[in-house]
């Protein structure tokens, strides 16, 4: 019985399954995700291989985060304007060449480090503008009360596909090399492309009244002036971003020196950090329109700082990875917390620019990445990572005892 109603389709975790759209937008995210669980593994490993260097492993992460920076204002402007169902569809043929690109130039022997992060920028502009849309269409389909089951639901179909993505990026590196794997991100983007057709609707949350993309622009200013809340929450991310997200840039460098792993090896690894990633997620779509949900935020922001300092000491592969799934369900928790209540302070006709904001803050990643980088190269990755979980963790400490107003958030 109590299975069956865990797995039952009235079951509170899968509230947001009830709407057909929802589930092929999810099969979408799904299929997102593989691709980018495979372009994570396949980028560091490849960069690590190509100049073994733990400081130009943070430069491609880097690279691969600035355009979420510049493009996050944009992205959001454009996605409040234009029919998010169509646009996500070419966003991601976009990423299908990008990926095919990649693969040729591998495939005929050119391995310049450069052209590498080239196109790794080129990526991370696509999935700029993949993550504003796909997170404001998953509002529009499932409206206000189911929004933080809808978000939790979509981040833990990333998840599960990056599982899949790190798993599958480590066995086809090991028997088919780095060309092989951009051919099959390529091809699983298609494949994303095709579930996006079956849904046909814009959502019920949809806005109905649409402005220009150069006014989205200009009064997107205007809305960060007036919007403390939807303000804080940027800094918020940005800080989680910069302290916490970026221990993902020297995990190659970890597997590699530390744990003496191969690419097979570290592909596990990933997948242990996506896995963890999916149980957090798991937890918030169980909670569903939960109060609470400031406190919850502040407190999975000082969880994910303290497990990465747990990171100094864990020397041996197991401890390793029980360390990684703890953080990463941290993580995906406050991550979710973050684009959920920016999406919630804003009008309906706002959340295209709300969604931007979350993704203008992601995109000061790059700063982190290039410290972490820098940090590891010279004092080795347990070092970066005992120092970016320690200001992560006084951080959130922090901003939970000097914004009340934060704290209340519901």
């Amino acid at each position: 019985m109590a299975i069956r109603s865990f797995l039952g389709p009235h079951a509170s975790w899968a509230a947001s399954f009830q709407y057909r759209d929802f589930r092929f937008l999810w099969g979408a995210t799904l299929l997102h995700s593989l691709a980018m669980g495979m372009e994570q593994v396949a980028l560091g490993w490849l960069v690590l291989q190509l100049t073994d260097s733990p400081f130009m492993v943070g430069v491609s992460a880097a690279a691969r985060m600035a355009p979420f920076f510049f493009l996050g204002i944009l992205s959001g402007a454009i996605t409040d304007r234009v029919d998010r169902r169509i646009f996500l569809r070419i966003v991601t043929v976009g990423g299908s060449v990008i990926a095919f690109l990649m693969a040729a130039m591998l495939l005929s022997g050119i391995e310049e480090v450069w052209y590498v992060i080239g196109l790794a920028v080129a990526t991370g502009c696509m999935w700029a503008f993949v993550m504003t849309i796909r997170n404001s269409y998953t509002f529009d389909i499932v409206g206000p009360t189911n929004a933080l089951n809808g978000l939790s639901l979509n981040a833990m179909g990333q998840r599960i596909g990056g599982v899949i993505g790190s798993l599958a990026a480590g066995v086809i590196i090991s028997l088919a090399g780095m060309g092989a794997q951009y051919v099959a991100i390529g091809a699983v983007n298609i494949a994303a492309v095709i579930f996006l057709l079956g849904a046909r609707d814009v959502g019920q949350a949809a806005p109905r009244e649409r402005e220009s993309v150069l006014t989205n622009f200009v009064g997107y200013f205007q809305l960060l002036r007036e919007n403390r809340i939807l303000m804080t929450l940027m800094l918020l991310t940005g800080a989680t971003e910069i302290f916490g997200f970026t221990h993902q840039s020297v995990l190659p460098v970890y597997a590699r020196d530390v744990l003496g792993v191969s690419a097979l090896g570290f592909g596990i690894i990933t997948a242990v950090r996506q896995g963890g990633g999916a149980v957090g997620l798991l937890i918030l779509a169980f909670m569903g329109n939960t109060r609470g949900k400031g406190r919850i935020m502040f407190a999975t922001a000082t969880g994910f700082g303290l497990g990465q300092i747990a990171f100094f000491w864990s020397k041996n592969l197991a401890a390793f990875i029980l360390v990684l799934a703890f953080i990463n369900a941290c993580g995906s928790m406050v991550d979710t917390l973050y684009k959920t209540l920016m999406q919630l302070s804003v009008t309906n006709e706002q959340r295209g620019r709300a969604t931007g904001s979350w993704v203008l803050s992601i995109g000061v990643a790059p700063i982190g990445h290039l410290g972490v980088g820098a940090i590891a190269g010279s004092l080795g990755a347990p070092a970066a990572l005992l120092f970016n979980g320690s200001v992560l963790t006084a951080v959130s400490i922090a901003a939970a005892l000097g914004l009340p107003r934060m704290r209340r958030l519901q």
